[in-house]
């Protein structure tokens, strides 16, 4: 039994943490995936690859989709700097939480249960279960517009329809966890090979699209471009993201020794390095598209989805191009309440250390994040979309912080991560990037806030 529990490890770094015994992360899929010894590299890549991919969803999901189009229609390729420096953000945010989930055995809502107070657990739980409802909010209501667009099915009845995710979650985790995976990987080829034929469509210029990866200082000169920059920024780091990925990856059975660990934590941070490329194309691709189809044809005001799909057509000249265009937002909600769903779980053990059924489990957390959709999407319905799309990024900003911050100084721990603690440059690094993940989104929040307030006031 010890031999399974990252607790009981010579090589685990437990005595920096309150209780030394702790029930492992997803335990009914906890180091089911075995990693054998004698692999060679390209087998054991391949054993490790697929959390990866499940934490790129939501690097790509509906609410990300808005700020991209809103890039690319107002000014061209020049924000595609912006989604490149947040996609090096996020591959490094990721590779610690695969080290904190790796060398501790814990993931980061655990590591924040064992050790904050309780009262302080307590406002972290709450203010990530906010998040995760706002982040559903967004993942729903694209497919709800998606399903829509697709097969003309009310709003409110298609945010219900993808509720049902939650029974494709039990019925595949019940078969193994590498089902998720695959399904998971399915539908992110879909959205990537959506996009490629939308940029095959919209026939951008090459050249253009180079010079955009170049950071411009007109970014931060303009305060409209900074504005759509800080809500690329916002809306691609996920929290829950960071609290999934540190969970998932201890679904594999390495060796629990120094020897073993050093060797999964290369081969989950490559496996996230991997997919987070994809994501970069997704986002990247939405941009170019949004540029090539809306920017070039004088079409500067496009940053609403469902005026995105009716355009597309009638600009391009394709018959196809608004349909793929909705197929590809369909798999991209649908995979971003899969792992949304499996990120509710994680939080509401991590946290409380609750224990009940799984099925329970995943119907509570379900619940939690569905039930301010349907009331919004009721409410609001078609014409309030785009904003409820903005407010859902403005709620995760304003968590962000309090997931990046515990998550570097866990890993800056020698005494809870022993010899696998964050070197200088990592440290450096990683504040860094909270610094600016942290004050971008403060700046974001206050001007939708002051916006907010100003119409308001009219």
């Amino acid at each position: 039994m010890e031999a399974d529990n990252p607790a009981a490890s010579a090589d685990s770094p437990d005595k920096g943490w309150r209780h030394k015994n702790h029930t492992p992360s997803l335990q009914e899929v906890h180091r089911t995936i075995a990693v054998p010894k004698h692999f060679g590299f390209w087998r054991k890549m391949l054993a490790f690859s697929g959390p990866g991919y499940l934490v790129a969803v939501g690097y790509m999901d509906p609410g990300n989709w808005a700020t991209d189009l809103a890039g690319g229609s107002k000014f061209g390729y020049s924000l595609l700097s912006v989604i490149l420096l947040s996609n090096l953000m996020a591959i490094l945010l990721q590779s610690l939480c695969a080290r904190l989930g790796i060398v501790t055995g814990r993931d980061l809502a655990q590591a924040c249960r064992d050790h904050y107070s309780k009262p302080t657990v307590i406002i972290l739980w709450v203010m990530c279960e906010i998040a995760i409802c706002a982040c559903d909010l967004a993942e729903v209501i694209g497919s709800a517009i998606a399903l829509n667009l697709l097969f003309k099915i009310p709003l409110v009845w298609g945010v219900c329809i993808t509720a049902l995710d939650v029974l494709a979650v039990m019925y595949l985790q019940n078969k193994g966890f590498r089902y998720i995976e695959a399904l998971v990987v399915v539908l992110i080829l879909t959205i990537g090979g959506c996009f490629l034929a939308e940029i095959i469509f919209s026939r951008p210029d090459i050249t253009a699209v180079l010079g955009g990866f170049v950071p411009k200082f007109e970014i931060i000169k303009n305060k409209e471009m900074l504005y759509i920059a800080i809500g690329i920024l916002g809306a691609t780091v996920m929290p829950h993201n960071l609290y999934l990925h540190s969970s998932i990856v201890q679904t594999r059975k390495y060796e629990q020794n120094a020897e073993g660990k050093t060797e999964a934590i290369k081969f989950a941070v490559l496996d996230s390095s991997l997919a987070l490329m994809f994501a970069l194309f997704i986002n990247a691709a939405i941009l170019i598209v949004s540029a090539a189809a809306f920017h070039s044809n004088g079409q500067k005001e496009v940053a609403e989805i469902q005026d995105a799909y009716k355009l597309l057509t009638p600009t391009l000249g394709i018959t196809l191009a608004s349909t793929v265009f909705a197929v590809a937002l369909l798999a991209s909600g649908q995979n971003s309440t899969l792992t949304g769903t499996l990120a509710g779980q994680i939080v509401m053990e991590g946290f409380l250390n609750i224990r009940l059924r799984p099925w329970v489990r995943r119907l509570l957390t379900r619940l939690i994040a569905i039930i301010p959709a349907v009331i919004a999407t009721a409410v609001y319905g078609e014409s309030g979309t785009a904003k409820l799309l903005v407010f859902s990024q403005v709620v995760l900003s304003l968590q962000l912080s309090f997931a990046v911050i515990p998550l570097i100084i866990f890993t800056s721990d020698r005494k809870k991560m022993g010899k696998f603690v964050n070197p200088l440059w990592v440290n450096i690094l990683a504040w860094t990037t909270a610094a600016i993940i942290v004050s971008l989104n403060a700046k974001y929040l206050y001007d939708t806030v002051t916006e907010w307030i100003m119409r308001l006031l009219k």
